[in-house]
C-alpha cells in the first residue's frame, strides 16, 4: 500500500487593500506566522494579495511592479518553518525587438499574474496564471501576459499543483497536467468576486474539478470590498471524490486549517508536452494530533446579499479614509435599507440621517423617517426645504411664466436635497451615501445632481423587489421592527408632487424587475422577452427607458455589485448609440 503523507494546510483568506503594498505585506506576514504557529506545513494566500485585486492600471507602472517585487523579497526573507504561497504582480522584462514592434510601448512594463512559493527565506519558485479572464468585471487581458507552464512542488514526498483563480474555472490545463505529473493536491489562489449565488456555483465547480482529476482541490479566496467589487471569502477544501472537507466563513477574514492525508507520489512524469517544473520544499514538522475540519455554515440568500452590502460600505468608507456618512432619509423603503446597512457597517454613531421634508412630504413618511433613525440609534438631522423651494420658484418665475408645473419643479426638490447633503459633506467630511435602487437606476427614475449626488450608491445593484426582501429579513433577524411595517406596506412614492406614486410613471415593480432581469442582467432581446410571456407594450417601454438613461448612469457614483451584471464594470454601453432592441419590429 502506498505511503500516506499527513499535511496540515492553512488557507488565509485576508482583506488586502489595492496599492497598500506595505500594509498588505504586514498582513500576509502575520498570517504566515499564525499558520506556522498553528502547525501548518503550507499556507495559501489569495490571488495578487501583495498588491490587492484588481490593481487595474497600477500594473502599467514600473515603480508599482518594482515595489511589489521588493516587498516580496523582503517578505520571503522572513519565511521559515513553513511553505507560503502568495499572489503578486511579476514584472517581465521584454526581449529586445528586432526590428522594434511599433504596437508595443517600450516604456510600459509587461507583467504576469503570479503566485510566489516562499520557503527557507527565499522565493523558491513562481507559478504564472495561464488563463486570464477578460469578460464581465475582468480586464486581465489588458494587464497581464499568460503563463505557459504548469507547476508542482514537493513537500515530504507529496506533490502539489499550483493554479490561480480562472485556471480551474477552465477545465484542463494546468491542473490536468499537474495531476498527470503526480499531484494529489491542487491549490488555487483566488480573487473571485461575489455575486448572488456565486459561492454555490464556485463550490460546485471545484467539486467537479476534484472528481475529474481524482485529486484534492483547495481554493483560498480573498475577502473584502474594492470599489464596486465584493469578495466573499468562503475558501474551501474538497476531497478527490468531490465531497466538501472544509469551508471558511463568508465575508470575514479567517485562517482555515485542514489536515490532509495525501498519497506519496512517484517521481513526476510530466505531461505529453513539456515537463512540469518542480520545486522541492523541506518539511518542518509532523502533526500527530489531527484537527476536526471546520465547515462554516452558509447564509440565506437575503442575508448573503445584505452582508455583502455591509462589507462593501465598511471597506469603501474605511479604505478611502472617511469617518462618518450621511444620507437623505425620506421615510421610504430604499433610504431605510441604506440606513440599516450603513449602521450595521459602521455603527450608528457614524451615520447621520438627514430628514428634508418638502410641502409634498406626508406626515406619515416623516414620522417613519424619524422612527427609523431612532430605531437604528443614528443621528437625525432636520433640514426642511420649504424656504429654498420658494426661493427657487421666485427666481425662476420670469423664465417659467406661462408654463405648467412639471418635472423641472419636481427635480428642483431633489437637487436642493442633494446640495444640502453635499454641504454637510464639505463642512464635516462626511461621505454622502445615495439611496437609489437598481430598478430606478435602470429606467432613469432618478435626478442628476439630486438624489444621484454622493460618493457611494449603496443599493445601486439591488432591484426594488429585493429591497423589500432585505428589509423584511433584517427586521426578522433583529426580532423587532427596525423599519416600521407602514414603510413596507405603503405604495412607493417620490413625494415630489401631490398624491404621486411610482406606478404613475413606471410599471408595477414586480413586472418591471422581471423585465430588467431579462434585459439588463441576461441581455435578452425584445422577441425573447415577449416569447417568455412578458407584455410586449411594457417590454418596449422599459427598453426605451433603459436605453435613454445611459447618460445618467455614466454620471452616477460607484455602487456595490451583488448581481451577475451590475451597471458599471459589467455593463458598458455607449451613450451615443443608435442600435435599439426595439428595431426591427416583431413579426405579426
Amino acid at each position: 500500500m502506498a505511503e500516506s503523507i499527513p499535511l496540515r494546510l492553512a488557507l488565509a483568506q485576508i482583506d488586502p487593500t489595492v496599492g497598500d503594498i506595505e500594509g498588505n505585506s504586514a498582513l500576509i506576514s502575520e498570517q504566515i506566522v499564525r499558520a506556522r504557529d498553528a502547525g501548518a506545513d503550507i499556507v495559501l494566500l489569495p490571488e495578487l494579495c501583495l498588491c490587492g485585486y484588481p490593481p487595474e492600471d497600477l500594473v502599467l507602472r514600473a515603480d508599482f511592479l518594482d515595489a511589489a517585487r521588493q516587498a516580496l523579497d523582503e517578505l520571503a526573507a522572513g519565511v521559515e518553518g513553513i511553505v507560503a504561497l502568495a499572489g503578486f504582480p511579476e514584472r517581465v522584462e521584454r526581449p529586445q525587438q528586432a526590428p522594434p514592434n511599433p504596437t508595443i510601448d517600450p516604456l510600459v512594463p509587461s507583467a504576469h499574474n503570479s503566485l510566489a512559493l516562499l520557503a527557507a527565506g527565499e522565493v523558491a519558485g513562481v507559478y504564472r496564471k495561464a488563463h486570464l479572464p477578460n469578460y464581465g468585471v475582468f480586464d486581465e487581458g489588458r494587464y497581464f501576459e499568460p503563463g505557459t507552464d504548469a507547476a508542482l512542488f514537493d513537500v515530504a514526498g507529496a506533490l502539489i499543483g499550483l493554479t490561480i483563480c480562472e485556471d480551474i474555472w477552465v477545465p484542463g490545463f494546468p491542473e490536468s497536467a499537474e495531476v498527470e505529473a503526480g499531484a494529489r493536491l491542487v491549490l488555487n489562489s483566488s480573487a473571485s468576486p461575489y455575486a448572488r449565488g456565486k459561492g454555490d456555483a464556485r463550490e460546485a465547480m471545484i467539486s467537479a474539478r476534484a472528481r475529474e482529476n481524482g485529486a484534492v482541490f483547495a481554493l483560498c479566496n480573498t475577502v473584502g470590498g474594492q470599489d464596486e467589487l465584493i469578495f466573499d471569502g468562503r475558501s474551501v477544501v474538497v476531497a478527490a471524490d468531490g465531497e466538501l472537507i472544509a469551508r471558511a466563513a463568508q465575508f470575514e477574514p479567517e485562517l482555515l486549517l485542514c489536515d490532509l492525508l495525501l498519497p506519496a507520489a512517484d517521481a513526476p512524469r510530466g505531461d505529453s508536452g513539456s515537463a512540469v517544473p518542480l520545486y522541492r520544499c523541506e518539511r518542518h514538522r509532523h502533526n500527530e494530533e489531527r484537527l476536526e475540519p471546520r465547515i462554516a455554515p452558509t447564509l440565506s440568500e437575503e442575508q448573503e446579499i445584505y452582508e455583502a452590502l455591509v462589507l462593501g460600505v465598511r471597506d469603501y468608507v474605511g479604505k478611502n479614509g472617511f469617518g462618518d456618512v450621511a444620507l437623505g432619509l425620506s421615510g421610504g423603503i430604499d433610504s431605510a435599507l441604506a440606513a440599516m446597512i450603513a449602521c450595521d457597517a459602521l455603527g450608528p454613531e457614524r451615520v447621520h440621517c438627514v430628514v428634508m421634508p418638502s410641502p409634498h412630504s406626508s406626515d406619515e413618511t416623516q414620522s417613519d423617517a424619524r422612527a427609523i433613525a431612532a430605531n437604528l440609534g443614528a443621528d437625525a438631522v432636520e433640514l426642511p426645504i420649504v424656504e429654498p423651494m420658494e426661493a427657487f420658484e421666485r427666481l425662476l418665475a420670469p423664465e417659467f411664466e406661462g408654463t405648467e408645473p412639471g418635472i423641472a419643479e419636481e427635480n428642483l426638490q431633489a437637487r436642493i436635497r442633494g446640495d444640502l447633503l453635499m454641504a454637510l459633506s464639505n463642512k464635516f467630511g462626511w461621505l454622502v451615501l445615495t439611496t437609489g435602487n437598481k430598478s430606478e437606476m435602470a429606467v432613469g427614475y432618478a435626478t442628476l445632481y439630486g438624489d444621484m449626488a454622493g460618493g457611494l450608491a449603496v443599493i445601486k445593484d439591488v432591484l426594488k423587489t429585493w429591497v423589500y426582501r432585505l428589509v423584511e429579513d433584517r427586521n426578522q433577524r433583529a426580532g423587532r421592527e427596525l423599519v416600521p411595517s407602514s414603510v413596507l406596506e405603503r405604495p412607493p412614492t417620490a413625494e415630489l408632487r401631490p398624491d404621486q406614486l411610482d406606478e404613475d410613471s413606471l410599471p408595477p415593480y414586480d413586472l418591471l424587475d422581471r423585465i430588467l432581469e431579462a434585459y439588463v442582467e441576461r441581455d435578452h432581446g425584445r422577441a425573447r422577452m415577449v416569447a417568455d410571456g412578458l407584455p410586449e407594450d411594457v417590454v418596449a417601454e422599459v427598453i426605451r427607458l433603459v436605453d435613454r438613461a445611459e447618460y445618467k448612469r455614466r454620471q452616477a457614483p460607484p455602487g456595490i455589485r451583488v448581481s451577475n451584471k451590475a451597471f458599471g464594470r459589467d455593463r458598458r454601453l455607449p451613450i451615443t448609440n443608435r442600435f435599439s432592441a426595439l428595431r426591427p419590429r416583431l413579426p405579426r
